[in-house]
């Protein structure tokens, strides 16, 4: 018999302590309602569900924005609905003008009509919106967006069209105007046919800056101009088409070469015709004008900064850090909709611009018999193409209605597989914590038993 050590207490308090243990794990368990309450419960089942819980809350988003997408397909066939009442009238009042019992006074009057409700079509086709994204004009709520960087006073653009693919069209110049210093600037373009290869050279403090226009009788040309002080480096401005435009003239004429050494200043011009030797101006004043019988000029005096080069009156400045532009969508831009829980998982969405003049009802002339027949076959073309549109909206509708059912089903099914992973059996779990409980009230029982053990030693003691 010892008494430094019970072991028979000490064991007893270790299964008590396990149990309490299990028991605390069940009523954590019984209370949360989850059988993964952290990673310890079950590291590769949590793993699991958290993979499939993202799945759920994706399908269940997605199912929104299915829901969305049938709310902007409505709106826009509701204002498509519209449309189509107009143009049935104005097929009636082509019919009523192209009848030869009309005066002149009245079908000036069914004009009248006509101009209102062609009117009307394009304010439906530039009105109709849907969370401020126009539906009806054809660029499906595309906006145009400038990056814009400047670096040692020289101005580069870049654009882009975002929230939908689109052609684009080039409306106004990009400008490039106004600051310090600049390296290069590069410009193609495109000009009417030329018939010989001409080419202007100007030294600025050694640097040359080469301007040379080619042309064939094919009607294209290009110009360029490269290393404006020179010793400013990493700087090039860029555009083509209609940007920066540059133009010549025919052989023989004269041409003229514009260089302002100061913003402030209002410049020196040199001019000259397209043959001879070159002329050097050492020391140029504003206002005064040097006649040229060459191609090349040569600036030594004065602060180049800011320069303004002009040929045959177009111009092109490599001087600023400002730009300006503005783009016209063409075409028919096209939504995407995000119809499920991953990457890729999305569907088109095009309207095509449904206003007068897209539909060809915008210079409708009823005002004489034979104009108004013609227009009775021009407004039964636009009908045709208002209702091939309404219809491919109502695809696009029950496409979407049958997505919204699948990916309920899904998320449905999924969340059923997550839940028999994280989710007790409250049945099984309070079988479980009703074991526990009475072990444990059997192991205080019995560690209480198990202390009096050493009591016997005191009998020996005696």
């Amino acid at each position: 018999m010892r008494i430094n050590h019970n072991i028979t207490a000490l064991n007893t308090y270790n299964k008590l302590t396990a149990n309490q243990a299990t028991t605390a794990k069940s009523l954590e368990k019984l209370s949360s309602g989850l059988k993964i309450n952290r990673a310890g419960d079950n590291a590769a089942g949590l793993a699991i569900s958290e993979k499939m819980r993202g799945q759920i809350r994706g399908l269940d988003q997605a199912t929104s924005n299915a829901n969305d997408s049938i709310s902007l397909i409505k709106t826009a066939e509701g204002g498509l609905n519209e449309t189509h009442s107009i143009l049935q009238r104005m097929r009636e009042l082509a019919v009523q003008s192209s009848n030869d019992t009309n005066t002149t006074n009245d079908r000036a009057e069914i004009q009248k009509e006509i101009d209102q409700l062609s009117t009307e079509v394009t304010r439906i086709g530039n009105q109709t919106e849907f969370n401020t994204k126009k539906l009806l004009n054809g660029g499906a709520g595309l906006t145009t967006n400038i990056d814009r960087q400047s670096v040692a006073g020289v101005a580069t653009a870049w654009f882009s069209i975002t929230g939908g693919s689109a052609d684009t069209e080039v409306e106004n110049n990009l400008v490039i105007s106004g600051a310090t210093k600049a390296e290069s600037a590069n410009v193609n373009v495109t000009v009417g046919p030329t018939t010989a290869d001409l080419k202007r050279t100007v030294n600025i403090n050694g640097s040359d800056v080469s301007f040379t226009s080619t042309g064939t009788d094919s009607g294209t040309a290009s110009a360029a101009a490269t290393a404006i002080n020179a010793s400013e480096t990493g700087v090039t401005a860029r555009a083509s088409g209609d940007v920066l435009l540059m133009s010549t003239k025919e052989v023989g004429g004269s041409s003229s070469l514009k260089v302002i050494s100061d913003l402030a200043a209002s410049g020196t011009t040199v001019s000259g015709n397209d043959t001879g030797a070159n002329a050097t101006i050492t020391s140029a004043s504003l206002g005064t004008s040097y006649v040229a019988t060459g191609n090349s000029i040569t600036i030594t005096g004065g602060d180049q900064k800011g320069l303004e080069l002009k040929l045959n009156g177009s111009v092109m400045s490599t001087t600023a850090a400002s730009n300006s532009g503005q783009f016209d969508v063409i075409g028919n831009g096209s939504m995407t909709m995000h119809i499920g829980a991953n990457e890729g998982q999305t569907m088109g969405v095009s309207i095509s611009d449904m206003r007068s003049e897209a539909l060809g009802v915008s210079a409708l002339d009823l005002t004489t018999q034979t104009g108004a027949e013609a227009a009775i076959t021009t407004i039964d073309t636009a009908i045709s193409t208002v209702s091939s549109e309404r219809a491919k909206l109502g695809a696009y509708q029950n496409r979407l209605e049958h997505t919204i059912n699948n990916l309920g089903t899904s998320s449905e099914n999924t969340s059923s597989a997550e839940s028999r992973i994280r989710d007790v059996d409250m049945a099984k779990e309070m079988m479980e914590f009703t074991k526990n409980n009475i072990l444990s009230q059997a192991a205080q029982s019995m560690l209480a038993q198990a202390n009096q053990q050493p009591q016997g030693v005191l009998q020996l003691l005696q």
